[in-house]
């Protein structure tokens, strides 16, 4: 059996935690964990040279798991790291780990979200872009 391929490292996002990114409990609310990991797309798709989308390409979020691991308290700042897992013909599978910038061991989450192309106009898949391709592979 051939062994498993390690994910392609895209970024290590940083990102400083917001006090109104605080629940009642006084740590960083399970709902918010999903803005650093759009954050921290975002961050990596302005930095893909060429273009990653276009009037009838554009990404979705088709899917997303996240493990969380311990609670974030403010004040922190994180480093979200992404990383290419899974390359398919319309797909993405990146996987995601929010870390304490400070103590990198400090695993507060990790897991992963799949991007799928689409046309806006029709809903349907449509080949990944060549920047994407090239930005992962």
């Amino acid at each position: 059996m051939p062994a498993a391929v390690a994910p392609k490292p895209l970024i290590a996002a940083p990102i400083a935690v917001r006090w109104r990114d605080l629940d009642a409990f006084n740590h960083v609310n399970n709902s918010t964990f999903l803005t650093y990991l759009e954050e921290a797309r975002l961050q990596w798709l302005r930095q893909v040279p060429g273009p990653w989308f276009d009037a009838h390409a554009m990404p979705l979020q088709a899917a997303c798991e996240v493990n969380y691991r311990r609670p974030i308290e403010w004040p922190a700042q994180i480093v979200v790291e992404l990383a290419c897992e899974r390359l398919g013909n319309s797909s993405l599978t990146l996987a995601h780990r929010i870390l304490d910038a400070a103590d990198p061991a400090r695993l507060y989450s990790d897991g992963r979200v799949v991007m799928v192309w689409v046309d806006p106009e029709t809903g349907k898949p449509v080949p990944l872009p060549a920047a994407i391709r090239t930005a992962c592979g």
